[in-house]
């Protein structure tokens, strides 16, 4: 299991396009990848923009991430499109 944390500095939070670039930057990755906001119990599946957003993930929030195969790439991927867009 490899994790990534990141605190969300858009003042929209993840909203529709960030939440959909992604999902689409992330949809092919083998790994089981989920999302979940600190301090909340939910996990969500990283790869549905409906269950990303619904998260509501607002500035300030930190968000934790993923697992699986490809998880060292996918990590990657997230991190590289938390920081271009969030």
């Amino acid at each position: 299991m490899k994790e990534f944390k990141y605190v969300v500095t858009d003042p929209e939070g993840i909203h529709a396009r960030p939440a959909g670039i992604l999902v689409k930057a992330i949809a092919k990755k083998t790994s089981d990848i989920k999302i979940k906001k600190a301090g909340d119990t939910r996990e969500v599946n990283a790869k549905s923009i409906m269950a990303v957003m619904s998260l509501g993930v607002k500035k300030g929030n930190e968000v934790i991430t993923a697992e699986g195969e490809d998880e060292e790439d996918a990590i990657a991927e997230i991190q590289k499109v938390l920081e271009e867009n969030l």
